[in-house]
């Protein structure tokens, strides 16, 4: 019953098929406001999960645009190609981040995150 806007950046975690695409199975996090994050209010609804995200380190590409699943895919392909194969990051999974409202049409920021092992 708490009214908290959205947040930035809306995540979503996928978890890439043997092809590169997303599995049917993905997570989207968003981020409790500042003022709720020492005692958030409970979820209603049962599938709503509340987590808290330790730190981590992580390597990020950046890209603009509306983006769509092919571009999570194709830029993580990229991050993979030029991180080589030295890097040590998971595997099982990896963050899609976009950080704007839908109605803002230029200048949109999107990102994609592998997490350091």
């Amino acid at each position: 019953g708490a009214g908290m806007g959205m947040t930035a950046p809306v995540s979503i975690t996928a978890f890439p098929a043997e092809d590169g695409s997303f599995q049917q199975k993905v997570k989207v996090s968003l981020r409790i406001p500042s003022q709720f994050q020492d005692n958030p209010p409970c979820p209603t609804d049962e599938s709503i999960k509340i987590e808290e995200r330790q730190g981590m380190t992580i390597y990020s590409t950046q890209f603009g645009g509306y983006a769509k699943e092919a571009d999570y895919v194709n830029y993580a392909a990229k991050l993979k190609a030029a991180l080589g194969s030295d890097a040590a990051y998971r595997k099982d999974f990896y963050l899609c981040n976009g950080y704007d409202p839908p109605m803002k049409p230029y200048g949109r920021r999107n990102e994609v995150w592998f997490v350091k092992e």
